[in-house]
């Protein structure tokens, strides 16, 4: 492995991605390698905005947002715009989540209830002796 340049390969490989994705990451430019003929090359660069992707996605980032972030990079602040962004999204974004967790924990509880209730059910309906007392 050339440590200034990765093949899609080996770039699929350290990532676990899979070519496509890399494809449609640079069809939205995303990514930029270096072509040689057919070969894509990415470098040191593709390597640093992939894992930017991949964490962003996994947060729950659009690409748009993504995308957004990663072209305040070369701001000349010294990425303090590009942070400060960064930080409001994920701000939005863990609030986000946590109210996605609370609804999911409420639907879980409402649910063991209704199990609950269910179970009260089957029983008093196999015994109906049980059921008349």
């Amino acid at each position: 492995m050339n440590t200034t340049t990765m093949t899609i390969r080996e770039m699929c490989d350290t990532f676990d991605v899979t070519p496509r994705t890399l494809r449609f990451y640079e069809a939205k430019e995303l990514l930029f390698p270096e072509r040689q003929g057919q070969k894509r090359l990415f470098t040191k660069r593709d390597r640093a905005r992939l894992k930017l992707i991949i964490r962003g996605k996994r947060f729950g980032f659009s690409l748009e947002e993504i995308r957004q972030l990663l072209d305040l990079y070369h701001m000349g602040d010294q990425q303090q715009t590009q942070l400060a962004r960064t930080y409001d999204i994920a701000r939005d974004r863990l609030a986000d989540l946590e109210a996605q967790r609370d609804e999911i924990d409420q639907a879980i509880d409402d649910l063991r209830d209704q199990l609950k209730w269910g179970e009260k059910m089957i029983a008093s309906l196999s015994n109906p002796r049980k059921a008349a007392e």
